[in-house]
Order: structure tokens, then C-alpha cells, then sequence
């Protein structure tokens, strides 16, 4: 029996990590996504306890300044792609200056400097990773889908997506519908 699942990335990992903080009974105040402040003094045990439980998750714990604002980028720029409730109508340049409070410039050199990537290519892998949750979802057109990622048309959705994954986001349709049937057909026999 296959399942498919539908899933908030943001929430899981906010709930994950809530959990395992609960379970080693740390005191702490959720400040954004993947950031919290810890209400009381770690000791080393702990902080090592702490830790270990992240890993099991493969949840790191960034120290590192310049790793601490990349990690802010990428959470920033996933959430103004799978976020629903974040609206973007400027550049996503811009949303990134404002939202973390420095130049773009600044940004982006950062980012490729820690990533040996652009913003833009991480922009782009985090859109075409959506596109293919909302097809595998089957609630919205191409178009649509489009649309909600901000591209300019289908297009050019389906040029990035193919430049991406090597194929249209018709043929992953067409691949997504083959093995639905394929597997209704192997419930019925």
C-alpha cells in the first residue's frame, strides 16, 4: 500500500522541535521560525543532551554568526514560498533586505560565500519543490500554480521547473497520474 501525504514543512519542524525542548525541560520563548530563546542557563550536560535529541532529527544548532544569517535567509525565503499567509508583492530582493534589516548585496554575498549557491537558485529549488507538492496535490492548475509562485506566466514556471528537475511540470503530472493508477489498479486486483 503506498500513502501520500500532505504536510506544512514549517509546522512539523516548529512542533518537532517543541517537543524535543518539552521533553529535556527547557524553558524558552519561540522568537520566529527555527529560533528561540532559551529562558534559563544550559548547562554543558544539557546543552549536549539538547543537541543529541536535535540530531536525531538531523536539526543542528547554528553558533556561527555569519551561519546564524544564512539560516535566516533560507528560513525567510521558505517561508515566503510555502507560506500561504505571506503575501510578497515586491521583489523577493527587497522582502529579503527588509525583512533580516540588511542590503541585499550584503545578502547574497554572504549567502554565496557560506552556500557556494545564489539566493537565486535557492529561491528557485524552493519554488520548484512547491510546484511539485501542489501537483502531487492535484487541488490546483498549472496555472494557478503559477500564479501563486509568482511567475510571470506558465511558462516560465515550466521552463525553471524542466531547467530543475529535467522534466515538464506536465510530464510530472503525467507521472504522478500513472502511479495513482497504478496503485488503484494493484488495490482492485
Amino acid at each position: 500500500m503506498t500513502l501520500f501525504f500532505k504536510f506544512d514543512f514549517n509546522a512539523i519542524c516548529q512542533i518537532v522541535l517543541e517537543q524535543i525542548l518539552n521533553d529535556n525541560s527547557i524553558k524558552y520563548k519561540s522568537v520566529g521560525f527555527g529560533e528561540i530563546e532559551v529562558l534559563e542557563k544550559l548547562s554543558k550536560e544539557k546543552q549536549d543532551q539538547l543537541q543529541n535529541a536535535l540530531a536525531n532529527y538531523q536539526i543542528d544548532i547554528v553558533e556561527n554568526q555569519k551561519s546564524i544569517l544564512v539560516q535566516k535567509i533560507k528560513d525567510t525565503i521558505i517561508d515566503m514560498v510555502f507560506n500561504e499567509d505571506v503575501v510578497v508583492n515586491v521583489k523577493s530582493s527587497v522582502y529579503l533586505a527588509e525583512t533580516l534589516e540588511h542590503s541585499y548585496g550584503y545578502l547574497s554575498n554572504l549567502f554565496s560565500e557560506v552556500t557556494y549557491t545564489s539566493i537565486e537558485n535557492f529561491i528557485i529549488l524552493q519554488k520548484i519543490e512547491f510546484a511539485k507538492q501542489l501537483i502531487i496535490k492535484q487541488e490546483f492548475s498549472l496555472t494557478e500554480i503559477a500564479f501563486r509562485l509568482n511567475y510571470s506566466s506558465v511558462a516560465h514556471l515550466s521552463t525553471q521547473f524542466k531547467n530543475t528537475t529535467g522534466i515538464t511540470p506536465s510530464a510530472f503530472q503525467r507521472i504522478i497520474a500513472k502511479r495513482r493508477a497504478l496503485i488503484q489498479q494493484n488495490k482492485t486486483d
